[in-house]
C-alpha cells in the first residue's frame, strides 16, 4: 500500500463531546435543556448534526417539524466550529501511526463527510494537519461518501492510484465507499460502532493504532 486514506470522525478522533455539546447548545437555546447523553447518544454524533438534532427533538413533549431542523443546523455548525475541541482528542497511538507510516515513504489522506473548513480546522487544531498530503470535505467536490469518487478524488489528488491504496474508517459508509471503488478497507474496532464493524465484514480489522503497519503489510501479502 503506498496511499493511505482515513476518515476523520470516530477514526482518526473520537470527536463526540464536541457534537454532542453543539446539538444540546441548539436544545437549550429554545429552553429544552440538554437533550443528548455524551456516551448514550454518542453513535448519533457519528451520523451528523441533523441527526443529532432530530434524535434530540424526538425527546420533547411535543410535535416538532424539519423546518426546525433546518433552522437549528446552522447555529449548531456556528456552536460546534467555535468549540470544536474542548473535548475531542485523537485516538490512541493515532499520530505515531502517521509519523511511522510516513516514515516509510506511504501518502496520507483525509476522506471525510464533515464539512472541509470545519475538517481543516479540526486536524489542525489536533496537529496533524500536516501529515497529510490531500484532505477532502464533504463539500471539497459535488459528491462525499459513499460515493466513491470521493476516495477516488482523495487519492488521485496524493498522487497515488486505487490499486495501491487502503481506507481506514469506522462505519458501514466507509466499507460501502471502499467497496464501491474497489479499494480495500479497513474498519477500527475502538470507534463508535466498536466490534460491530466484523459484521461489515471490511477486507481487515483495526483494534489499536500501533497495530497498523502490521495491518498493512498484512493486506499487501
Amino acid at each position: 500500500m503506498r496511499s493511505v486514506i482515513f476518515d476523520l470522525d470516530g477514526t482518526l478522533a473520537d470527536t463526540s463531546g464536541d457534537l454532542i455539546a453543539a446539538a444540546n447548545a441548539c436544545f437549550r437555546r429554545r429552553g429544552a435543556g440538554d437533550l443528548l447523553d455524551p456516551l448514550g447518544d454518542m453513535e448519533t454524533a457519528f451520523n451528523g448534526g441533523r441527526a443529532m438534532l432530530r434524535l434530540g427533538m424526538s425527546r420533547l413533549d411535543r410535535p416538532w417539524s424539519e423546518a426546525e431542523v433546518d433552522a437549528d443546523y446552522p447555529y449548531l455548525l456556528e456552536h460546534y466550529g467555535n468549540n470544536i475541541d474542548h473535548h475531542t482528542k485523537l485516538y490512541d497511538g493515532a499520530e505515531a501511526a502517521l509519523d511511522r507510516l510516513a516514515s516509510a515513504g506511504m501518502a496520507l489522506g483525509v476522506c471525510t463527510n464533515k464539512p472541509e473548513a470545519l475538517a481543516e480546522i479540526l486536524l489542525a487544531r489536533l496537529g496533524i494537519r500536516d501529515r497529510f498530503g490531500a484532505m477532502l470535505g464533504a463539500d471539497t467536490i459535488a459528491v462525499r461518501k459513499p460515493d466513491p469518487e470521493h476516495l477516488l478524488e482523495t487519492i488521485r489528488r496524493l498522487g497515488g492510484n486505487s490499486a495501491q491504496s487502503v481506507l481506514v474508517g469506522d462505519t458501514i459508509t466507509d466499507r460501502d465507499t471502499a467497496a464501491a471503488a474497489n479499494v480495500p478497507c479497513i474498519l477500527v474496532t475502538f470507534g463508535p460502532k466498536s466490534r460491530d464493524v466484523v459484521a461489515m465484514k471490511p477486507e481487515a480489522l483495526l483494534d489499536h493504532f500501533d497495530d497498523l503497519p502490521g495491518v498493512l503489510e498484512g493486506l499487501r501479502r
